[in-house]
Formats: structure tokens, C-alpha cells, sequence
């Protein structure tokens, strides 16, 4: 008999990461395409503040700039001020530099520039101890589509209730 895994924010031992933070409005204001991992380049309060606080992502956002040389910055993303910290603690709501190769920014930039799509962070998490953002590329939703997903959710909701009395 196999126990039902438990939701948590302890580390999942097949992957050893351990959750931050997440974005739960990503998945419903936008149609994610493509999901990219990539690092953060972070100072040492701001690490040690994500280790005791959870950050906030919910209004950050992705932007690649950058004339010969591209580069990917996480804008909007909320990192408490350590508490321990002296004065040379980081601002809460600094630029933050993406960790990704070159081919990923060139995608990215492509995706943001062409396409017109957006980049936003789903998750904040550590693997192997570094600090990792999960970022989704999609566009975003209308009205009319938040309407239908509520549609779609509720009748499947309805239908597995169904089932369940059945059984």
C-alpha cells in the first residue's frame, strides 16, 4: 500500500528542490507556451532573506535588453530586506540578473520582440542549493477566455462529483 504524497513546501526528494514562492495568477491570466528555467544572480542578504521570508513574484516580469549584448533582467520581484542585515542591505525591488545561455535570451528576446508574447515567473524554488526562477512564456488571456477556463473547471468539477456519488 503507497501513501499518498502530502502538498507541501518540504523538499521533494526525486528533485531536491525546495519551493519559495510561487505565482499562482500566472496559469490564469496567461496561455503559458514554453516553460524555462533559469538562475538568479542574488546578493548574500537576499539569500539568506529567501531562506526565512517568501518573496513576492506575483507583479514581476521579464525584460531582455541590451545593444550588442543581451541580457535578461526579473524586474518587480519582491525580496524582503534581511532582517539581521546592516547597512548594506539590498532594496527590496532591484533589478535582478537571469542566469540563462545565449541561445534562451535570443529566444526570449525573439518571443517578447516578434510575437508580442510576455515573460513571467511561475516559481522561485532552490535546487542543489542555488536559487531558481521558472519562467513562463505566453500571452496573456482576455475576459472572455478567464470566463471559459471557470467554465471548463467548474463542469469538470461537476462531472467528478458525479463520479464520485456513483461510486
Amino acid at each position: 500500500m503507497v501513501a499518498a504524497p502530502h502538498k507541501s513546501s518540504a523538499p521533494r526528494k526525486d528533485t531536491g528542490e525546495k519551493l519559495i514562492a510561487s505565482n499562482p495568477t500566472a496559469r490564469s491570466n496567461y496561455f503559458i507556451e514554453e516553460v524555462i528555467e533559469a538562475g538568479i544572480a542574488l546578493t548574500g542578504t537576499e539569500v539568506k532573506s529567501l531562506r526565512s521570508q517568501t518573496p513576492n513574484i506575483r507583479d514581476a516580469f521579464v525584460e531582455v535588453t541590451g545593444r550588442v549584448k543581451l541580457e535578461a533582467w526579473l524586474l518587480n520581484a519582491h525580496i524582503a530586506p534581511y532582517t539581521h542585515g546592516n547597512i548594506w542591505n539590498h532594496d527590496p525591488l532591484r533589478r535582478r540578473k537571469l542566469l540563462l545561455h545565449r541561445n534562451q535570451i535570443d529566444k526570449l528576446f525573439g518571443a517578447i520582440t516578434q510575437k508580442g508574447l510576455n515573460v513571467i515567473p511561475l516559481r522561485m524554488y532552490f535546487k542543489a542549493g542555488k536559487a531558481k526562477i521558472e519562467l513562463g512564456v505566453g500571452k496573456g488571456k482576455k475576459k472572455y477566455d478567464k470566463r471559459e477556463d471557470l467554465k471548463k473547471k467548474s463542469a469538470q468539477k461537476e462531472m467528478d462529483q458525479a463520479l464520485k456519488q456513483r461510486r
